[in-house]
C-alpha cells in the first residue's frame, strides 16, 4: 500500500504540479484514504485513473485535499489586535499597504481583511490580493455566499452593514467583493508578489512538512518589505523566526528585520 501511495504522489505531481510530499504525509494519506473509500476505490491506482477521467471527482480530490475551512475573523481577540496595534504601525510607514491573503479558502479571510480596512480607508481605497491553490475554493469566494455559522465572530456592524440575508444564507455585498483580486497561486511552486506590507497566512502551514514551512517563510521573507508584517494562524507559531529574518512582535504577528 506504501508503494501504491508513493506511486500515487509521483502521478499527481506529474498531472496536477502538487507536489504531496510536501504535506504530513500520515495526515494526508489519511485523508485521501477516506476520501477513496467514500467513493469506492480499493487502491490508489484506481482512484488515481477516475481522477483523470471525470472532472467531478477530481474536483472534489482538490478541495478535499487542501482543506477549505474557514470563517469570518478566525480567533476574533487576534484581529482587534491586527486592527488597533498592527494597521496603525505598518500606517506609520504607507499610506497605502499592499496586503496578500495567503491560501485563502473561499473568501472569509480576505474580506474579512477588507471590512477591517473600512475602519481606516474608504472602500474605494482598498484593493487586497487574495490566492488560493483550488480554484473551486476561489471560485466560491468570487460568489461570496456563506452560512450563518461562519458569520458567528464578525462584528455585528460588518454583518448589518456589508451582508444580505436570504433564509439561511448570508450574501456578501458587490462593494466588499470589488475590493479584492483572487488569483491563483501554489506556496510551494509559484514565484510570490513582491513589496508586500502585510501576509495573512493562518492554519495551512500545520499540514506542511517542516521542509516545505521552511522554504514557504524564506519565501515570505522575500515577499516582504522590510518591517512588513506576517500575521499567522493560533497553532502556527514560528519556532526560531530569526533563522528567517522575522521577529515576534505579538502572539502571531512577525516582523520583518533583516533580507535573508
Amino acid at each position: 500500500m506504501q508503494l501504491d501511495y508513493e506511486w500515487f504522489k509521483k502521478k499527481i505531481w506529474e498531472y496536477v504540479g502538487i507536489n504531496l510530499s510536501y504535506y504530513k504525509e500520515k495526515q494526508m494519506k489519511r485523508r485521501i484514504e477516506s476520501l477513496m473509500k467514500k467513493n469506492g476505490f480499493e487502491t490508489f491506482a484506481d482512484y488515481y485513473n477516475a481522477l483523470t477521467k471525470d472532472q467531478k471527482l477530481f474536483n472534489e480530490f482538490i478541495n478535499y485535499l487542501t482543506i477549505n475551512v474557514s470563517e469570518f475573523y478566525r480567533n476574533p481577540q487576534q484581529w482587534e489586535i491586527l486592527e488597533k496595534e498592527i494597521m496603525p504601525y505598518i500606517l506609520k510607514r504607507t499610506k497605502r499597504p499592499k496586503i496578500w491573503s495567503a491560501a485563502c479558502s473561499t473568501g472569509e479571510e480576505p474580506y474579512s481583511i477588507v471590512m477591517l480596512l473600512t475602519r481606516f480607508f474608504s472602500l474605494s481605497e482598498i484593493k487586497i490580493l487574495a490566492t488560493d491553490i483550488d480554484d473551486d475554493a476561489i471560485r466560491k469566494a468570487k460568489e461570496g455566499v456563506y452560512i450563518k455559522k461562519s458569520l458567528e465572530g464578525l462584528p455585528q456592524e460588518f454583518v448589518k452593514r456589508f451582508f444580505r440575508e436570504n433564509g439561511e444564507l448570508y450574501y456578501i455585498s458587490d462593494e466588499i467583493k470589488r475590493c479584492v483580486e483572487f488569483k491563483h497561486h501554489d506556496l510551494l511552486k509559484d514565484p510570490y508578489p513582491k513589496d508586500i506590507d502585510l501576509i495573512v497566512c493562518r492554519n495551512v502551514l500545520i499540514y506542511f512538512t517542516e521542509e516545505a514551512k521552511d522554504m514557504v517563510y524564506r519565501n515570505f521573507n522575500k515577499s516582504l518589505v522590510m518591517n512588513g508584517i506576517l500575521f499567522v494562524g493560533s497553532t502556527e507559531q514560528i519556532i526560531m523566526p530569526q533563522k528567517y529574518g522575522l521577529k515576534p512582535i505579538k502572539t502571531f504577528f512577525y516582523e520583518k528585520v533583516m533580507n535573508i
